[in-house]
């Protein structure tokens, strides 16, 4: 397979319910904490870009499918592919799991946005190469 992007987050105790199981809002954060790995990865780490650059990455579209609850000191392995890069958008496609066994998948669209303008923006060229440089077409992915 090509360039996927992997890392790894544990379920602490705080990301769980009382009977240990994950809760999901605390997926969808370590959902973004992944994405802000991956964008320090290709070189444009948050703290740089929105504060220095002054542009961000606003999720504008999010889906999820969960497959099998997760629990309280399980390690989940993400795997973050692009598969689409627009204009002024991006497109990954997420799989979670812990070991081999599939937990979740999500589907997720950022836009470039001007933070102080609030308005969408074309992607500055660095940051589209950077991109395509990660770039997968949906047939090669098993997920």
């Amino acid at each position: 397979m090509g360039n996927v992007f992997q890392t790894e987050r544990e379920l602490r105790f705080g990301d769980c319910d009382i009977s240990g199981t994950a809760y999901f809002p605390s997926y969808l954060s370590m959902l973004n904490g992944v994405n802000e790995e991956f964008w320090g990865r290709i070189g444009y780490p948050w703290h740089q870009i929105m504060t220095k650059d002054r542009w961000g990455t606003p999720t504008v579209h999010l889906s999820c499918d969960f497959s099998k609850p997760s629990f309280f000191g399980e390690t989940l392995i993400f795997d973050l592919a692009v598969t689409r890069i627009g204009r002024s958008s991006v497109t990954f496609r997420h799989r979670i799991r812990c070991k081999d066994e599939l937990r979740w998948t999500s589907k997720q669209v950022l836009a470039a946005s001007d933070l102080d303008t609030h308005a969408s923006k074309k992607w500055p060229e660095d940051v589209r190469q950077a991109l395509r440089e990660w770039w997968l077409e949906e047939e090669e992915l098993d997920f």
